[in-house]
């Protein structure tokens, strides 16, 4: 591993990213960065696995990460997709759990690792941040309620439907004469894995959707939502 120094440039930390860690003072940030190592993932590489045991905070600077669980069949559950400026590992800042869920680069990744005791110190020294932690972790809270919602009370359909929305929203895509053009940020397998399903279902899902008029394909990532209405009012 190599030091997280690597992580600064032009006084720029990779913590600079996380909204929790943004307001501490700089030598605050330059102590964090002391205690913390660098680790590079190659995409398809795994960072970490069920069973595992760390005490640290993982901190996405670069790259896209996916959390997810396996079934003992094999069937894969997406939990969520991590981006820069996102963390995992949390839960094992407060109690000595295994670590339950499988964390994989799904491209070139850049992990900052920061020793969990410095985080604690922080949290500790700075109840704004505690308090910036707890708000974090309880929107992941509701981001699970939200996929259980979903799997259970949704078909597959609405899950698209809404997922499609989302993505809209949340990038703040523009309306281009009534279309809206998505470039999905994973493949259609993890995507599938996402919204829990399978890829084949999904596929014939998106091939309704495009015969109907609501969507157009185009290509492997790109889906241009063309009635928007439509999606609202099945999603």
């Amino acid at each position: 591993m190599k030091s997280c120094n690597h992580c600064n440039h032009e006084d720029h930390y990779c913590i600079d990213n996380v909204p929790i860690f943004r307001d501490l003072l700089p030598d605050e940030k330059e102590s964090i960065m002391n205690s913390s190592n660098q680790k590079r993932f190659k995409k398809g590489e795994i960072i970490f696995t069920p069973g595992d045991s760390f005490d640290d905070l993982f901190v996405v600077n670069k790259g896209m990460v996916k959390i997810s669980k396996v079934s003992s069949l094999g069937k894969e559950q997406i939990l969520r997709i991590l981006k820069p400026g996102d963390f995992m590992g949390e839960l094992a800042l407060f109690s000595k759990s295994i670590l339950n869920n499988t964390a994989e680069a799904l491209e070139q990744t850049e992990i900052c690792i920061i020793q969990g005791n410095k985080i604690r110190q922080l949290l500790i020294q700075n109840p704004e941040m505690a308090i910036k932690f707890l708000q974090k972790y309880t929107e992941r809270i509701e981001e699970t309620e939200e996929l259980i919602e979903q799997i259970g009370l949704r078909d597959v359909e609405q899950r698209i439907a809404n997922y499609l929305l989302i993505e809209i929203e949340n990038n703040q895509i523009i309306n281009n004469n009534g279309k809206y053009e998505i470039t999905l940020p994973v493949s259609k397998g993890d995507l599938a894995a996402l919204i829990g399903t399978t890829q084949e279902t999904l596929s014939r899902k998106l091939s309704l959707f495009q015969d109907n008029g609501w969507i157009n394909l185009k290509g492997q990532r790109i889906i241009e939502v063309t009635d928007i209405k439509r999606l609202e009012s099945i999603r």
